[in-house]
């Protein structure tokens, strides 16, 4: 897909091994760092079965992507504007019927990236974590993929099974990573090397070109993500300044590049 590079509509998968390692909540703020950048922006939560996208925004959708779904709505209706200068496509929470792959959801969905990637620079997919075949198939619709982890052991081991899955599965021959709560600076870049000689020893000899894992940054644990959560807010609205944000507009320089 890398021919699309520099068309609009660039599709880029936001995902984890794990839950809990902040994955939305870098999804929604990079969307409006991008957004900073003067791109246009849509996020859609990819997460059909257990979304939270709309808590963190603190919106309170009367129409989700389950409405587009059925027929009830036309797509348009259901693209909001976000905080933040982006605009959210979001999904309903507790919906049993889209936690499994069926055919049903399979086309709705490829059908919905498909209308909307044109209209914008750039689509993040706000995926599931771990590797069902929901979360999966999600990010076999983007061209590019950012696996979001921490420092904590856990983190790491699922986020090299994803990783792990992505290249034997997708023939993924590049995966952006991201390190999230870090509490010193280079961790996220040591993490980065440690992933990399797991994945070149025991994933890279299988596939037809190594895997190559790109370090696009990390962010640190700042007290002020806690508070911007609890306050359902975006970092980069309320804390404008502090370490967390400035984290994340450098990682969206490095992807916008």
């Amino acid at each position: 897909m890398t021919e699309q590079a520099n068309m609009p509509g660039r599709i880029l998968a936001v995902t984890s091994g794990k839950g809990g390692v902040g994955k939305t909540f870098v999804s929604a703020n990079l969307a409006a760092a991008l957004a900073r950048r003067g791109e246009r922006v849509l996020v859609l939560d990819a997460d059909l079965g257990l979304a939270n996208l709309d808590v963190v925004l603190n919106l309170f959708p009367k129409i989700t992507l389950h409405d587009v779904f059925t027929g009830k709505v036309p797509l348009e209706q259901a693209i909001l504007p976000a905080p933040g200068g982006f605009s959210v496509l979001l999904a309903g929470s507790g919906m049993v019927e889209y936690s499994r792959l069926t055919p049903e959801v399979r086309d709705q969905l490829q059908s919905v990236i498909e209308s909307v990637a044109p209209r914008y620079d750039r689509v993040l997919l706000d995926t599931g974590a771990g590797i069902s075949d929901v979360v999966l198939y999600a990010i076999s619709l983007a061209h590019d993929v950012m696996v979001v982890a921490t420092p904590e052991p856990t983190s790491l081991t699922d986020a090299y099974a994803t990783i792990k899955v992505l290249a034997t599965q997708q023939r993924r021959t590049h995966i952006k990573l991201l390190v999230n709560q870090v509490s010193r600076a280079g961790e996220g870049r040591v993490i980065r090397g440690q992933l990399q000689q797991v994945v070149d020893r025991y994933v890279s000899n299988a596939l037809p070109e190594p895997l190559k894992l790109e370090f696009v940054g990390e962010v640190p644990t700042d007290g002020a993500v806690r508070e911007a959560i609890q306050k359902r807010q975006l970092l980069m609205e309320c804390f404008p300044g502090c370490a967390a944000s400035q984290a994340l507009v450098s990682i969206a320089a490095k992807i916008a590049e």
